[in-house]
């Protein structure tokens, strides 16, 4: 399975085609969050229209909530819901940990917390690969700003229970890293024609295999 991750388009889709065009031949599109900028969500309906392949998405902090409605009419929502395609059980939880800024999309840590707990639960009943979709990155992972770490401590704890989490928010961390049996990818703005190539297969090692792409 070729994932594209992207993220953080914040309304500006002028670097989709290219990205696309980078990739080649793809299985699914995963979206990190922050699709629009603070809306509307109707802004949103032309980001996915823009993809062939199937897409799977979440919020981002500065969604409204409302763009939820139009995840689940398109029927690519993954916020605090699971999808198994294949061998590859899928995860998401969208907005992000409080910030300084009062944005729309926030969400208490306990509350975070608890519904990974049971979405990580369920899927830990499988054999499957299992794949997190956030939007926050965990605490000290790809979340370093000038004033520090700001990702979401309740992610964290369950790093090294997910082979993959895609995530975004901080603009400033794109990258690769790993904890554990955990590969955390931020692909960086896709507003500025950033992404991430993932392979995914679990007949071969690595089963997962990163490549940082910009259009």
């Amino acid at each position: 399975m070729r994932i594209l991750a992207i993220t953080d388009l914040h309304g500006n889709y002028s670097k989709i085609i290219p990205l696309l065009q980078k990739s080649g031949e793809i299985d699914l599109v995963l979206i990190a969050g922050d699709l629009t900028n603070f809306g509307p969500d109707e802004k949103a309906e032309k980001l996915i229209d823009m993809f062939e392949s199937p897409v799977l998405a979440i919020p981002g902090n500065c969604d409204p909530k409302s763009l939820l409605d139009v995840l689940e009419r398109r029927d690519i929502n993954l916020h605090n819901s699971s999808r198994t395609i294949g061998d590859v059980t899928f995860i998401g939880l969208g907005g992000s940990n409080p910030t300084p800024f009062n944005t729309p999309f926030e969400l208490e840590e306990d509350e975070i917390e608890s519904n990974l707990e049971t979405l990580i639960n369920e899927a830990e009943k499988t054999d499957n690969v299992s794949v997190l979709l956030t939007h926050a990155p965990p605490h000290c992972t790809l979340d370093e700003v000038p004033a520090g770490n700001v990702g979401c401590r309740s992610i964290a704890k369950f790093m090294d229970r997910m082979d993959l989490i895609v995530c975004g928010h901080i603009h400033e961390a794109r990258g690769v890293m790993e904890f554990g049996k955990s590969i955390v990818v931020n692909p960086g703005m896709g507003s500025d024609g950033y992404g991430a190539l993932i392979d995914i297969n679990v007949d071969e090692t690595p089963k997962i295999d990163v490549q940082l792409i910009k259009a």
